[in-house]
């Protein structure tokens, strides 16, 4: 549906909104497990114990950087 005068986009819809901030809930942790899994694959093709930490950590901030990107789209 289009907007019209009495009807807000549907940007503003409360059911997208929950459909948005819902796939956070996956998408935090899916990062973070992600960052760690594919550290801890290249540990052992390099024979390394810190890069899974790398891994962790990239992930995180990569899942955090989500989360504030779909805040600041929703509020505009």
């Amino acid at each position: 549906m289009s907007p019209t005068p009495d009807r807000p986009p549907d940007k503003k819809n409360p059911w997208l909104q929950v459909g948005r901030y819902s796939q956070l809930a996956f998408m935090l942790p899916a990062g973070t497990v992600a960052g760690w899994l594919l550290g801890s694959a290249l540990d052992r093709w390099l024979h390394t114990s810190w890069i899974s930490i790398v891994g962790l950590f990239l992930g995180i901030a990569a899942g955090m950087f989500e989360l504030i990107r779909t805040v600041l789209r929703d509020t505009k």
